[in-house]
């Protein structure tokens, strides 16, 4: 049946990715004990036919890649590192998904889908600061990767890299234009028997008021001078990478030197774009203002619709005598709405200073589904803390929220309650859509690899050749 397809796939698709997810992860906390469990778990795996295999031997071949017996072991590692079990998975599972990735890289390149090293390298570098962070030093990094020398195992951790980004790449590519009528939804829906309709959790809708504290015009100016002063460098010379990572509060991409790849359709704000589109390829803009604070911007490459750009973010800093104005201002909002002079809805309209949520009453949208609705089990926590505990109609005390450095104080209330529940078409149609939209998708992909399997040259070593594969990779 359709949703069960969806599921078993949607179950699938969370296990394997977890197999070989050995860089997409930031998760490599206590290396040195995980190795010594996994190394027996992997070692107690054996091949499909029983047989010995070789040590380190290329056991499959897609396209231009290879796929080792160490990749396939990487796996095993990996599902360690996550907390997963490897009691139920197979060498051939993993090999499956491996031969997914290679030929979705290799199709990449047939296809003349760019990835930049540039790219690739702030990734890296993001990737490397957390993991040396976890475990303490690139000797030991090395050694937990089992490479000779911090540079092979750069060059491998940047080749790994540039795989995987060629493999996002390729899956956006085949899915991109995938779309779904209201109709397809329908029947989607209609071909689920009663009994496996899925069932949707406690979710709320919830609004909130907000009160950002005022930045004196001094504050201000100390950040455009500082700004100011960073780009007179650059221009002379400086590193503007090596500033970023200094000097930027963009938690997203200060780790790797400020860089952003982006077009004017990718979700920045208007007045970044608008910058840095105007830029030539080499300029650094002056210091411009957005609701996350000041920036300035380095145009690196243009290339037709696409930039490449790097960025410093810097707050001016809120005074405690403005923290005291705006907590003393929202406490009154919330009295007035407590002695009914006025609704929620409408002090969200007049008088709260987030324009995102003013015009709607207050009310939040969620970011993952672009409806109003909030599963209660998968609510940011910053949200649950305040409203899990609410009554209807209740309005949370003032709060300050601190996100990396710019503080407001909120108010919030819970507006609906919606019980757990079996799916229903109309109160559910938006997350029905979703489901049926993917099972799409996995048709979709399903189709482009039986046609990209047939056109591909494909080997595989005997030892796995009695496999069975979710794909036909030994093409019978």
């Amino acid at each position: 049946m359709p949703l069960k397809f969806v599921q078993m796939k949607s179950i699938t698709n969370k296990v394997m990715l977890t197999l070989f997810l050995l860089f997409s992860t930031l998760t490599i906390v206590n290396a040195q004990e995980i190795i010594k469990d996994s190394v027996v778990a992997v070692a107690n795996t054996a091949a499909p036919s029983g047989k010995k295999l070789k040590i380190d031997g290329v056991v499959a071949t897609v396209g231009d890649y290879i796929v080792l017996d160490s990749d396939i072991d990487k796996g095993f590692l990996e599902i360690t590192a996550q907390g997963g079990s490897t009691k139920d998975i197979t060498r051939c599972q993993i090999l499956g998904k491996l031969l997914e990735d290679k030929l979705y890289a290799h199709q990449a390149v047939q296809d003349s889908v760019v990835v930049s090293d540039a790219e690739v390298k702030g990734l890296m570098d993001e990737r490397l600061s957390y993991m040396l962070e976890q475990i303490g030093s690139m000797d030991k990094l090395v050694k937990y990767y089992q490479k000779d020398s911090e540079e092979e195992f750069r060059t491998y951790f940047f080749d790994v890299l540039k795989e995987q980004k060629l493999t996002g790449e390729m899956q956006k590519k085949i899915v991109e234009k995938v779309e779904i009528t209201p109709e397809e939804v329908r029947e989607f829906f209609k071909k689920i028997p009663v009994s496996d309709l899925p069932v949707f959790g406690a979710e709320l809708e919830v609004a909130q008021i907000v009160i950002k504290p005022k930045v004196t015009d001094e504050d201000k100016k100390k950040v455009i001078d500082k700004l100011n002063g960073f780009r007179k460098e650059c221009m002379e010379g400086s590193s503007f990478a090596t500033k970023a990572v200094l000097y930027s509060e963009d938690p997203g991409s200060s780790k790797n030197g400020g860089y952003y790849k982006m077009t004017r359709k990718t979700p920045f704000v208007k007045e970044f774009k608008d910058v840095a589109f105007s830029l030539a390829e080499g300029e650094i803009s002056e210091p411009f203002e957005t609701i996350y604070g000041y920036h300035i911007i380095y145009v690196e490459k243009i290339k037709g619709q696409e930039i490449e750009l790097r960025h410093i973010l810097i707050s001016p800093v809120v005074s405690q005598e403005s923290l005291k104005e705006a907590k003393e201002k929202i406490t009154l909002i919330r009295k007035k709405i407590e002695d009914k002079e006025i609704t929620f809805a409408e002090a969200a309209r007049t008088m709260s200073d987030e324009k995102e949520t003013r015009a709607n009453g207050g009310t939040l949208v969620n970011p993952k589904t672009q409806d109003t609705r909030f599963e209660l089990t998968k609510m940011d926590p910053s949200i649950y803390s305040q409203v899990s505990n609410l009554k209807d109609n209740e309005i949370s005390m003032p709060f300050l929220e601190d996100v990396q450095g710019k503080k407001n104080y909120k108010i919030m209330i819970v507006t609906n309650r919606i019980d757990s529940h079996t799916a229903d078409y109309a109160k559910d149609y938006i997350k029905i859509k979703d489901l049926a939209l993917k099972e799409k998708q996995f048709r979709a992909i399903g189709k482009w690899f039986d046609a990209k399997i047939k056109d591909t040259y494909i080997k595989i070593v005997d030892e796995y050749k009695e496999c069975s594969f979710t794909n036909n990779w030994l093409k019978k």
